[in-house]
Order: structure tokens, then sequence, then C-alpha cells
């Protein structure tokens, strides 16, 4: 059994939620809350939905050696989609620190993303490409959101890159999205009414 659990990714989202008293920063925080649930559910669709996202955000990835830049609603569906299909879609948070402003949240954590290790053998990792791992590595990450709350996009680096390992997951540790979903629903609350 793992000891890593898809309910308790956001526990420091929910924490910082209860104690926070400024109505904009409250519902910022409920909308990073439901992205992430929503991702990890492999419910990526409606991440896209016009109250949450704008119509042209941009995406830019420095993480595990690489930086990618994706532009547009059309290029992040395509990576959501492939994640959601391949379980990358599945990550885990420890050790989280998050701070919320008007038009932006800012977080570190330490970050563990389930990976099929054939896509790491073809980044060429050395790993046993028929298994699942977990890419662990400490993340730093903007979101910054527009007027209206949604959000504009998503910077995300890799702050120590000698923090990176990759886990060998057994095969009774690895999670699907059609597992991950139901475990999730309780969690995925609709949007509260902007307050702004």
């Amino acid at each position: 059994m793992s000891r890593f659990d898809v309910t308790k990714t956001n526990i420091a989202v929910e924490q910082l939620i209860e104690q926070t008293v400024n109505p904009r920063h409250r519902y910022l925080l409920h909308a990073y809350n439901r992205h992430r649930n929503l991702e990890i559910a492999g419910r990526w669709e409606e991440i896209f939905a016009p109250d949450m996202m704008v119509d042209k955000p941009v995406y830019n990835f420095n993480t595990f050696g690489r930086m990618v830049k994706l532009e547009g609603a059309d290029a992040i569906k395509s990576v959501y989609s492939e994640w959601a299909e391949t379980g990358q879609c599945i990550f885990y948070v420890e050790d989280e620190k998050i701070a919320v402003g008007d038009n932006l949240i800012c977080t570190d954590f330490v970050l563990y993303q389930q990976t099929p290790g054939a896509a790491l053998a073809a980044d060429g990792v050395d790993v046993d490409p028929q298994a699942t791992y977990l890419m662990k590595n400490r993340q730093y990450m903007n979101w910054p959101y527009d007027d209206e709350g949604r959000l504009i996009g998503e910077d995300v680096w890799e702050v120590d890159e000698s923090t990176r390992e990759y886990i060998q997951l057994d095969p009774s540790e690895v999670l699907t999205c059609a597992q991950a979903a139901p475990l999730l629903e309780p969690l995925i609350k609709p949007l509260p009414a902007r307050p702004f």
C-alpha cells in the first residue's frame, strides 16, 4: 500500500482557505483547489470553463531538464489529455507552502508525479520502461489570475535539480484516473459566487 493519498494532495490549500478572510483571496484559493482536483481526477476539460481560465492561457515549464512554453488552450489541452491517458495527471504534494495575492498564487512544494517508465526511458532516464514511477522534485509555481479570477497560466520551475528522484512503484500502487475520480469527487466543489 502506498503512503500517497490523492485526497491529501491539496491539504495545504484547504488549510489556507480556512484561514483566509479576504474574499477575493478565498475565491482564488477555491479556484486553485478545484483546478488541481479536477486535473488529478482526469476531468481536465472542466478546467477550461470560461469562469476558470482565460481564452488564451500560457503555461511555462522548466522542470525535469525541460523548458516548455505552451500557448493557447489547444496546446494546453493536448498536454492534459496525454497526461490523463498515461496516468501522469496523478500527482501528490508534500511540504507545500502557499501564498495568495489579489492576482497571483505562489506555491513551493515537493511533487511526486506518476509517470510511465517508457516515457522516462524515451527521455534518456535509466529506468525499467515496463514499470511506472513517481518523478520527485521540489517545484515552485506562480499562477497569475485576471481581475475576474480566471487563471491566466502557470509558471513552473524545478527549484533544485539535485532533489530529483525516480521512485519505482509496485503495480498495486499505480493509480488510474478511473480510480482517482471517485476518491476526489467529494472534494470537487463548484466555484463559489464571485465576491468581486
